[in-house]
C-alpha cells in the first residue's frame, strides 16, 4: 500500500446536522476533524461513490488482504460482529465521507494501526433516493 495521504471528505447536510446533534459541542476527536473539514452537500447532490451514514461498504485490510462488509451506522444500531460499525468508532469515522478507492487508516480496539481500502460501496441510501435515513 502506498503511503497514506488524507483525501477530501464529504458529508450530506443531513448527516452533518445529525452528527452534530449526536456529539454535541465537544465531538470525539475521531469525528471532530471530519465535522470541521468535510465539504457539506445536499443529500440529493452526494456522489454515489461516497460513504454516507448507513452505506454498506466492502473494505480490504491492507495487511492481511481480508475483505469485510461494513455498514456505518449510529451508535444505537452498532453490532460490530454483524458488520454494523458505529460512526463514533475509529473505523466508522475513518470511512464516513470517503470515496470508493480511498485508503484510510483506522485503529483496532487494542490501538493497532489498521490500513483499509474502500473497494466498493454496495449500498448507499442516497443513491436509491432515500434522503432521510
Amino acid at each position: 500500500m502506498p503511503p497514506f495521504e488524507p483525501s477530501p471528505r464529504w458529508l450530506t447536510e443531513l448527516d452533518h446536522v445529525r452528527l452534530l446533534k449526536l456529539t454535541g459541542e465537544h465531538p470525539p476527536e475521531v469525528l471532530a476533524e471530519l465535522l470541521d473539514a468535510a465539504d457539506i452537500v445536499p443529500s440529493v447532490d452526494i456522489d454515489p461513490d461516497v460513504v454516507t451514514m448507513y452505506s454498506q461498504v466492502l473494505v480490504s485490510d491492507a495487511d492481511t488482504g481480508e475483505q469485510h462488509k461494513l455498514t456505518v451506522c449510529y451508535p444505537d444500531d452498532a453490532e460490530p460482529s454483524q458488520g454494523f460499525v458505529s460512526v463514533l468508532s475509529p473505523v466508522g469515522a475513518a470511512l464516513l465521507g470517503q470515496r470508493t478507492g480511498a485508503q484510510v487508516i483506522s485503529h483496532t480496539p487494542a490501538g493497532h494501526r489498521r490500513p483499509l481500502r474502500i473497494d466498493a460501496i454496495l449500498f448507499q441510501p442516497e443513491a436509491t433516493g432515500d434522503y432521510v435515513t
